[in-house]
């Protein structure tokens, strides 16, 4: 029978997860973070409302499996790649990785100004702690609100993404070498410093060993090698944080940070999310509420004090350093970007996990920091999407460079389509009759098809880039010169059939060939004359558009606005592809490909990109 009652309250707890994100959705309250949502049905079923729940071995492992399991997707969630300089069709003289690393110094001074002012006042007694608390920046609602702002690839979408991005990390390292200064035990610092060098040589030997042929057998393997290889790590890595006295979940970030410093593919990314945010991470957060006593904080008179000073410094610490921004955007985007990165929940519940622990506060205290985190996690990103201002979408700019038969009327199809085309050609020696040819056509001219003369022309400042000129060879050389400077779309000509064979599996690269192409059309025109004709008919009636809308992530197609007489063909998903029905839910970066109306397409780009 206890073992019975053991399941139920399991059940309990799985059955409120599954239940809440689909009340968000039938309610319409998008704009509360599910994790938030979770915490207050716990709150709800828990010892503040119904106490419905009660403590075993099950929820109690489940929730510590979560929360590890959420710090190592906090570790993971780290984008390396965003600390280089890209470059941007935008070219705006604020950079982004030196503003943001002023803003994060910046955030912490604040924040350790405002904790011992908090001293000062007598609520709180470690304002060492508190600095770190109120620094925290939860990268897991800042990415969604960015994505659904479509604000990520402008220069103030990176600045407030590099300032998340480094105080995550900067607060866990920070967040470890406190627990260890509480200590009082020089052993304990040079253990920490011993498990960092470890983790150090476990990521440069998974570096060498992921580029060796092994890695790929077992990667194409049935055996989900990369998912059990992740586990492994994570479960090292703790059991290592352990063994060296150090907290559990310091490994479990690492892991996260390792993983992500392999740049992992993001369809395998997807799969081990999908696996913490459906099953573990929901448990730990419902648990979290269940555990939060709301009574005993109202009977703190202290504590109701400290908590809208909390909330209010937590704001502070943000904003105050954002305002260098004011040099290069409007005073809007300044502010609301303060009040975004306002937004804290996944550390502070760390922090508040480990002071807890070590007897640096109270579960009073626990609970007051929990909930002033869940405030901050409605209030911001609510206040952030009213404050900021509408950006208007610019069209897409491409560099097509090679001016010849097939790329001189694509340049005209495109441009009428919208998009910003420039189109790069070795300069004419006194040909008028060229000149006058070209004259109609988007034409910059250069003295050599090499990458100094397109840099000086800024073509690789783009979002598509393609490389069409008669020559493969420099087609394919500055391919991959493009390839380094993350160009997101890079499309090369190349007739050669034996080096077309030879590079056609090269990762970053689209290839094209005219006369593979004409083939392809040729035998499609015998066998499916009227798909043919569907695709190639200049009415503009099929279009791919990008998921890129938080907004509708997991939405059912049968909801989705704008459908009206379209019709959507295929969902292509990853390195597969989806043939939708009504109740198929789109995710972001999926791809749609959609038949219908220029008018119904375009809107429906809009809307989605």
């Amino acid at each position: 029978m206890e073992h019975t009652t053991e399941l139920t309250s399991l059940m309990i707890v799985v059955t409120i997860a599954f239940l809440v994100p689909i009340l968000l959705h039938r309610l319409h309250l998008k704009m509360i973070p599910v994790v938030v949502a979770e915490i207050i049905a716990g709150l709800i079923i828990g010892k503040s409302g119904l106490n419905l729940i009660h403590e075993d071995q099950w929820l109690e492992l489940l929730s510590l499996f979560g929360f590890i399991y959420l710090l190592f997707l906090s570790g993971l969630e780290i984008d390396f790649a965003s600390f280089k300089k890209k470059k941007t069709v935008e070219d705006n003289k604020a950079n982004p990785l030196l503003l943001s690393l002023i803003i994060l110094v910046g955030v912490f001074v604040v924040s350790y100004g405002l904790s011992y002012t908090l001293l000062w006042m007598n609520l709180i007694e470690d304002p060492l702690l508190m600095t770190l608390i109120i620094a925290t920046i939860s990268l897991g609602v800042v990415v969604p609100v960015l994505k659904e702002k479509k604000i990520t690839d402008t220069p103030l979408g990176q600045i407030i993404l590099l300032v998340a991005v480094l105080s995550d990390f900067a607060t866990m390292i920070l967040l470890a070498v406190y627990i260890s200064y509480q200590s009082e035990n020089i052993t304990q610092m040079l253990l920490l410093l011993v498990f960092f060098a470890l983790v150090v040589f476990t990521y440069l030997f998974l570096k060498n060993f992921v580029k060796g042929k092994l890695f790929d057998v077992l990667r194409k393997s049935t055996a989900q090698m990369g998912t059990r290889a992740v586990f492994a790590l994570i479960l090292l890595f703790v059991v290592l944080s352990e063994t060296f006295e150090i907290e559990n979940i310091l490994g479990a970030f690492l892991a996260g940070v390792v993983v992500s410093l392999l740049a992992p593919d993001k369809k395998f990314v997807h799969q081990l999310e999908s696996f913490g945010y459906g099953f573990l991470i929901p448990i730990f957060f419902v648990m979290l509420g269940v555990n939060l006593n709301l009574w005993d904080l109202f009977t703190d008179v202290k504590i109701l004090i400290l908590m809208p000073m909390l909330l209010a410094a937590i704001f502070l610490s943000k904003m105050i350093p954002v305002l260098i921004l004011k040099r290069y955007f409007p005073w809007r985007q300044v502010l609301s970007s303060g009040i975004l990165l306002s937004s804290t929940l996944s550390l502070v519940i760390a922090a508040a996990a480990l002071a807890l622990q070590i007897g640096a506060i109270d579960e009073t205290m626990h609970g007051a920091l929990i909930l002033v985190a869940v405030i901050s996690c409605l209030v911001a990103p609510i206040l952030f999407n009213q404050l900021f201002p509408t950006i208007t979408k610019k069209p897409k700019v491409i560099s097509i460079v090679g001016a010849n038969h097939v790329t001189l009327p694509i340049s005209q199809d495109l441009i009428k389509e919208g998009y910003e085309v420039n189109l790069y050609s070795i300069e004419s020696k006194n040909d008028e009759s060229k000149e006058e040819t070209y004259s109609r056509f988007p034409l910059v001219e250069i003295p050599h098809l090499d990458v100094k003369s397109l840099e000086e022309q800024d073509a690789f400042k783009t979002d598509i880039i393609v490389f069409a000129s008669m020559d493969d060879e420099i087609n394919l050389e500055l391919a991959r010169y493009a390839k380094t400077l993350e160009i997101s779309n890079i499309i090369v000509r190349i007739e050669n059939p034996d080096l077309f064979k030879n590079v056609q599996h090269e990762e970053g690269l689209s290839l094209f060939s005219t006369l593979y192409a004409s083939r392809t059309l040729l035998k499609a025109l015998v066998e499916h004359p009227s798909a043919v004709r569907l695709i190639t008919h200049h009415d503009g009636s099929i279009g791919e558009v990008t998921m890129n809308n938080q907004t509708y992530h997991d939405e059912y197609l049968h909801n989705l606005p704008l459908l009206g007489n379209m019709l959507i063909l295929r969902i292509y998903r990853g390195d597969s592809f989806i043939i939708p029905h009504g109740n198929t839910q789109i995710e972001l970066g999926d791809r749609l490909l959609v038949s219908g109306d220029v008018e119904s397409i375009l809107e429906m780009k809009l809307v989605l990109e």
